[in-house]
């Protein structure tokens, strides 16, 4: 399935925005920025700063003032691959059809790049490299406890402590694999919706509305990703088919099978439309993007 033109507005939006933001924050250390770049604007399907754009738009706000928050969530996925990828980490040597940041440049570098990206997140949720960033001071605070929360201990970083600790427990029960990756991937995107109503000043029913849609299509997501892992090969996905099976990691087609979780990926999708029951036409890309998670070919 293909997205509309609006998706792929906004996937060119972020784009710009990216390509703009680090093109001003030069660094004296030119072999760094080089590997920021190579971190953030290597490809990606941008699902998460689309997510702020769309939860906005829902919401009634206007997209230019969500720019800042969408580039720092996407900046905050980025470092997180390039410290995923590490040797300490998954020890992964190819992502998104490219050599890994450490492999292209090395492995000091690569911490480096994502440090510097993760700080920079946070900064640019200032609005300082976006002229129509027009937020509140209550706004922007907001937003950067969100991205915090969602980055940190009790969110993604959990999830991938998590993650590494269930390499090889194949008495992982269900609710376990669900607890790590709302974690780990589901934290994320659940901040990316939230991050866009808050641009947008929606109001606490929209909020609650687009935290349950988050939930479901984090989770879906991720359910998603471990069936692709079974069946496409490393050419269509960008990295190397099979690593989970290949270190051992539980998985939803490990656990469930993987007719049953094509099924779970497509309950979840249902539920998270159901979620935005309550908005009109101004969600129809939050609604096509849930669509997209759940039938992507990578």
């Amino acid at each position: 399935m293909t997205l509309s033109n609006l998706i792929i507005h906004y996937q060119q939006r972020i784009e710009q925005q990216l390509d703009m933001l680090l093109a001003s924050h030069a660094s004296p250390a030119g072999t760094l920025q080089e590997a920021m770049r190579y971190a953030v604007l290597g490809g990606g399907k941008r699902i998460r700063p689309i997510l702020v754009y769309a939860s906005t738009e829902a919401c009634g706000g206007d997209i230019a003032f969500a720019d800042p928050a969408a580039c720092a969530v996407e900046l905050i996925h980025a470092y997180s691959l390039v410290h995923d990828d590490l040797p300490a980490m998954d020890d992964d040597d190819l992502r998104r059809g490219q050599p890994t940041c450490h492999k292209a440049f090395n492995e000091a570098t690569a911490i480096l790049a994502g440090d510097a990206l993760q700080s920079l997140a946070f900064e640019t949720i200032t609005g300082m490299y976006s002229d129509s960033a027009n937020l509140s001071p209550a706004q922007q605070l907001n937003q950067m406890k969100t991205l915090a929360v969602a980055a940190g201990a009790n969110g993604m970083v959990a999830g991938q402590a998590l993650d590494l600790a269930a390499v090889g427990d194949q008495q992982m029960t269900l609710a376990e694999l669900e607890q790590m990756h709302r974690h780990k991937t589901g934290a994320l995107i659940q901040a990316s919706v939230q991050l866009g109503a808050i641009a947008a000043n929606a109001t606490a029913e929209q909020h609650q509305a687009l935290t349950h849609f988050a939930d479901n299509i984090g989770l879906a997501f991720q359910v998603k990703d471990d069936i692709l892992d079974v069946e496409m090969d490393t050419s269509v996905l960008g990295k190397r088919q099979g690593a989970d099976a290949a270190k051992d990691k539980p998985t939803y087609p490990a656990l469930l099978g993987l007719e049953i979780a094509r099924q779970k990926a497509h309950h979840l999708y249902h539920e998270a439309i159901k979620a935005l029951t309550m908005f009109d036409e101004h969600a129809a890309p939050l609604r096509e993007l849930a669509s997209f998670i759940v039938e992507r070919r990578h």
